[in-house]
C-alpha cells in the first residue's frame, strides 16, 4: 500500500497539470483527479498497479471531467459553450496507454500556479499539498490539526481566488518569475518546517510533510538546476532532516542537538545536501536558503557538539542577518554568539528582541533565554523562563521537555 500511496504522490501533479494544461479548468480538473487518486488508491491495491499507471490516471480523470462538463451543458444548457471552451477532442478521454508526450509534465507550473499571490500562505500550502503532492483534504487537515471541514472551505477558496485573478495555466511571465519563484520556495519551507516540528499537537515531528517537502524540493531543483536558491532549499532540507531519527526518544520526547547520538544521523543525507551546497556556494552569490544549509552542514559534518565551529556559524549568521533581517535569525545568533564569546552577550542581544511582537508572543524567546541563563549559572531566571516558554508552546513535546528543564533546576 505505501508503494501505491508514493506512486500516487508522484503522478498526481503530473496528471492534473495534463489536464489543466488542456482544458484551462483548474479546479474542475483538480476535483477530477482526486476523484481519480481516490478510485486508484482504492482498486490498485486489490486489482494490481496497471501496466501505464500515468494514462490510467488520466482516463478516469478525463472521464469525470468529461462528465462535469456534459452535466453543466446539460443543466444550464451550455453545450456550445463548453464546447468551445474544451473543443470536441477534449471531450474525449485518453485511452489508458495514452502517456502523453514526455515534455508535457507540468509540475512545476502547476506549482507556480498554486502559490499564485492571490492565494493567503496557508492556503498556498495545503493546495501545494494537495495539488502538487497529492495529499487529500483530510490528511491536509490531520497535518495541521484541523477539522477536514475546516481545510476542504479553504482549499476551496483558493481554487477560487486563482480562478477569480483570471490566471491561465502557464508559467508566470519572466518578469514575475523571480517574486513567485520567492513564494514557491517560502511555501515549500513552511511545509518542511511544520514537519520537522509540529506547530501543536501530541507529536514532534510528521514525517509525511518534510518527505512531501524534500520530494517537491527535489522535482524544484531538477526543473531549475541553476537556481542557487532552488539548491540550498534542498540542501538545508536535507541536512536538517539528517537528524530526524536522533531528535525524539522512542516516547517521542524533544532530544536538543547537543545531546544527540550522532550515529543516528543520516550520513548519506548529509554527504548528499553538503556537496550540494558546496557546489552551489561556488556558482556565485549566496542567499538565504544558501547561507542556512551552510550552517546546517556545518552542525552535520561537526564529529561532536563540542566540537562544533561555532565561530563559523556566528560568521554566517551575520552575514544572514545582513542580507534578510528577521527576528529568528537574530535570535539563532545569540545562540552562537553565547557559545563564542558567553551567555551574557548572547542574552544581551536576545535583549534587542523584546519588543518584537513576532517573538514574545511564542515560547522560542522564553527558551532561549532560558537556556542563556542556565549556563551563565542563573538558575532562578532560568527556571522562570523555562515555564513561560512552557506556557506558551502549543507543541506538547516542547511543553514536556521544558517543563523537565525547569523542574531539573527548581531545587
Amino acid at each position: 500500500m505505501a508503494g501505491v500511496e508514493g506512486l500516487l504522490r508522484e503522478l498526481a501533479p503530473q496528471v492534473l497539470g495534463y489536464l489543466a494544461r488542456r482544458h484551462g479548468q483548474f479546479d474542475l480538473c483538480e476535483d477530477a483527479v482526486q476523484e481519480a487518486l481516490l478510485a486508484a488508491a482504492t482498486q490498485w491495491p486489490v486489482d494490481g498497479v496497471p501496466g501505464n499507471p500515468r494514462g490510467w490516471l488520466i482516463t478516469v480523470a478525463s472521464r469525470r471531467l468529461t462528465d462535469q462538463f456534459r452535466s453543466e451543458s446539460a443543466r444550464r444548457r451550455r453545450e456550445d459553450t463548453a464546447a468551445a471552451m474544451a473543443g470536441p477532442e477534449e471531450l474525449v478521454a485518453p485511452g489508458a496507454d495514452t502517456d502523453g508526450p514526455p515534455e508535457d509534465d507540468d509540475t512545476l507550473t502547476l506549482l507556480f500556479l498554486c502559490c499564485h499571490p492571490a492565494v493567503t500562505p496557508a492556503s498556498q500550502v495545503a493546495l501545494t499539498l494537495r495539488a502538487v503532492g497529492g495529499l487529500t483534504t483530510a490528511e491536509i487537515a490531520r497535518a495541521f490539526m484541523v477539522p477536514e471541514a475546516t481545510m476542504a472551505p479553504r482549499i476551496s477558496r483558493a481554487k477560487k481566488s486563482i480562478k477569480a485573478a483570471g490566471s491561465r495555466f502557464v508559467m508566470p511571465p519572466e518578469e514575475e518569475r523571480a517574486d513567485r519563484l520567492r513564494v514557491v520556495l517560502q511555501v515549500l519551507y513552511l511545509i518542511f518546517n511544520e514537519g520537522y516540528t509540529a506547530s501543536s499537537g501530541e507529536a514532534l515531528q510528521r514525517v509525511e510533510l518534510t518527505t512531501e517537502a524534500i520530494r517537491l524540493g527535489r522535482m524544484l531543483h531538477s526543473a531549475l538546476p541553476d537556481d542557487g536558491e532552488a539548491a540550498g532549499l534542498l540542501a538545508l532540507m536535507l541536512l536538517t532532516d539528517s537528524r530526524r531519527t536522533a531528535r525524539a526518544t522512542a516516547d517521542g520526547g524533544l532530544v536538543p542537538i547537543d545531546e544527540q547520538d550522532r550515529t543516528l544521523w543520516d550520513r548519506g543525507q548529509i554527504t548528499e545536501g553538503a556537496e550540494l551546497i558546496l557546489t552551489t556556494l561556488a556558482q556565485g552569490e549566496a542567499g538565504p536558503y544558501q547561507l542556512q544549509a551552510a550552517i546546517a552542514a556545518v552542525h552535520a559534518e561537526a564529529p561532536s557538539a563540542d566540537e562544533t565551529d561555532w565561530p563559523q556559524i556566528l560568521a554566517l549568521y551575520l552575514l544572514l542577518e545582513k542580507l534578510a533581517p528577521n527576528p529568528m535569525v537574530t535570535l539563532n545568533r545569540a545562540i552562537a554568539l553565547a557559545q563564542v564569546d558567553g551567555p551574557q552577550a548572547g542574552l544581551d542581544l536576545l535583549a534587542t528582541l523584546d519588543e518584537d511582537k513576532n517573538l514574545t508572543e511564542t515560547h522560542r524567546l522564553d527558551a532561549v533565554r532560558a537556556h542563556l541563563y542556565e549556563r551563565a549559572g542563573e538558575l532562578a531566571k532560568a527556571h522562570e523562563h523555562y515555564l513561560a516558554a512552557a506556557r506558551r508552546t502549543t507543541s506538547l513535546p516542547e511543553q514536556r521537555y521544558l517543563t523537565e528543564k525547569a523542574a531539573a533546576i527548581a531545587g
